[in-house]
């Protein structure tokens, strides 16, 4: 019977004991809420699985950690937290003694929402402007009956955009304040 040889890639025994470790019922509580928040401005579970176990986790956390006790995909991981960083919700940190890239929380709400709506948001809001334009011609194209009704539907779009890009670049502002 031949023996088992072990694995000799750097790294592997750090991501066996990983894959070994559970998520603890408070890890699992605070990942869902973290999830069901995500999901309110569409954002994937893999974020917000990534996002909850460094927020509630003591220690910072290396990627290959969060890939065996998350169970992602290396892509998942290594996608997520590239966005997470972009956004200012993770930071990198060092870890004495340890040759890793790790990885905490950021947790501040304020910082959050406001690169939400910067980055996220507003940039959005622009691009339905133009849209919003090449819908209007359409509907100078339609038959007089039916460009009454969708005319005052495509004024009322119109008008939200408007409010939108005067209202949330204020808010960004007194939320960066």
């Amino acid at each position: 019977m031949p023996a088992v040889l072990a694995d000799k890639r750097p790294g592997a025994d750090r991501l066996a004991a990983a894959s070994a470790a559970r998520l603890n019922p408070l890890e699992t509580e605070i990942i869902e809420l973290f999830v069901h928040l995500s999901r309110l401005v569409g954002q994937p579970r893999s974020l917000a699985e990534i996002y909850g176990l460094l927020f509630i986790s003591a220690q910072p956390l290396a990627m290959d950690d969060l890939i065996g006790r998350l169970r992602l995909s290396k892509g998942s991981a290594s996608q997520g937290l590239k966005f997470l960083r972009n956004l200012g919700a993770v930071k990198m940190v060092y870890v004495a003694g340890d040759r890793r890239v790790h990885y905490e929380a950021v947790a501040e709400l304020r910082n959050l929402a406001t690169r939400f709506l910067r980055d996220q948001f507003l940039p959005h809001l622009e691009g339905g402007h133009a849209r919003l334009e090449r819908i209007a011609g359409l509907v100078r194209q339609l038959p007089a009956a039916d460009r009454a009704r969708i005319n005052g539907r495509v004024t009322m779009l119109q008008s939200w955009g408007k409010r939108g890009k005067r209202f949330l670049p204020l808010v960004v502002k007194i939320m960066g304040a």
